[in-house]
């Protein structure tokens, strides 16, 4: 998410796969939950209210971004913060352009503005085309200008679960629309049931064509992370307790995606998360390239934080933009057609599951 935060399904089975007087002993060592969230806690923390740069970068960080991978960095320079892209993050078979990557350093520079502009510094994004592209953030001074958008950074997630299927009403709509508007990025939403079965159709065509790609499944595997003590100590990838999955020792983790990972068992959760969904946002910048890609990551993290603030969740399900085939059907689907849909976004109401990992200031900082 930004992009697509895929869902790992393990079932009970996979447990019991560890094998009777020996579960524990193979268990042991995985770290518990509770460990877990001491140790993220301290990520999400508020803002102080005369923050440092480093801690506007930890705000920053809390952006979402395709499979967890973080590939950021940051360059502190005189007022001013740059974001360049981490090229060793990509992911090169869901994301072969760096498009995701791309929507991800505008998720991130979103949340640096909204930050700074609450603490009484707000700037201006800009994007630079030089090097392979990177995004600045150069600082002003004026009053603070809090927003609800600002106090959802720490809570925001997203949530791989089932929502509970309610309709979310038009002024909330009306509320959503409004966050997203940033020029250069058309937002549709869609909530009739017979638009939102036809986007169905699309992902679950995505969905098979993907765990069909042996290169695809091996990149996904590549950043799951199975249990409590693997995902802080790598700080990054798809923690998969964090889609209400159970812990599995990292020697099982991967046999058991094996095991119950099929495109079939998949497509049956994402086929009852969509229809459980109140919605579905898809986001289209103007063009396509990387200046392109980062305002339409400021425009959907505007409007996964005014969910946030509403007391909406919502998850990525970017299979119809990732395999380029679709692509033609879903601009159709919603009126755009000629143009590269660039995320999809479903929202709801629904739980609150652990948060995903992320690196130290520290990792993701330029000397």
């Amino acid at each position: 998410m930004p992009v697509n935060r895929r869902q790992m399904l393990i079932g009970a089975g996979a447990v019991a796969a560890v094998g009777g007087g020996g579960a524990y002993a193979a268990l042991s060592g995985m770290g518990s939950s509770a460990d877990y969230a001491a140790a993220i806690g301290p990520l999400r923390r508020r803002l102080a209210d005369t923050p440092s740069a480093r801690d506007l970068i930890r705000y920053a960080t809390l952006a979402p971004n395709g499979h967890n991978t973080q590939p950021w960095r940051f360059r502190l320079g005189v007022r001013r913060i740059d974001i360049l892209p981490d090229f060793s993050r990509r992911t090169p078979v869901v994301d072969p352009d760096d498009h995701h990557l791309f929507v991800s350093l505008g998720c991130a520079a979103e949340n640096l503005s909204l930050a700074s502009a609450a603490r009484g510094a707000p700037g201006v994004v800009g994007f630079d085309s030089a090097d392979k592209g990177s995004v600045s953030f150069n600082f002003e001074s004026a009053r603070a200008m809090p927003s609800a958008m600002f106090d959802a950074i720490p809570k925001r997630q997203s949530t791989r679960a089932d929502f509970d299927g309610r309709a979310v009403g038009q002024a909330d709509l009306d509320a959503l629309a409004r966050a997203a508007a940033v020029p250069g990025v058309d937002l549709v939403l869609l909530t009739d049931r017979n638009r939102i079965d036809r986007l169905q159709d699309l992902v679950l065509a995505g969905n098979s064509a993907q765990m069909a790609d042996p290169a695809f499944v091996r990149e996904l595997k590549s950043w799951l992370r199975y249990n409590p003590r693997q995902a802080l100590r790598t700080g990054d990838g798809l923690y998969s307790v964090a889609s209400g999955n159970p812990a599995l020792p990292d020697w099982l983790g991967p046999h058991a995606f094996d095991w119950f990972s099929t495109a079939r068992l998949e497509n049956e959760t994402y086929g009852r998360q969509i229809r459980s969904s109140a919605g579905i946002a898809v986001f289209t910048g103007a063009g396509e390239g990387p200046a392109h890609w980062v305002a339409v990551g400021q425009a959907c993290q505007r409007f996964a934080l005014q969910a946030t603030a509403l007391g909406l969740k919502h998850a990525f399900m970017n299979q119809p933009v990732e395999v380029p085939r679709l692509r033609p059907e879903l601009a159709a689907l919603i009126g755009l057609a000629g143009r590269r849909p660039d995320i999809v976004m479903r929202f709801g109401y629904g739980p609150t599951l652990p948060w995903s990992p992320r690196r130290p200031v520290d990792a993701v900082l330029l000397a």
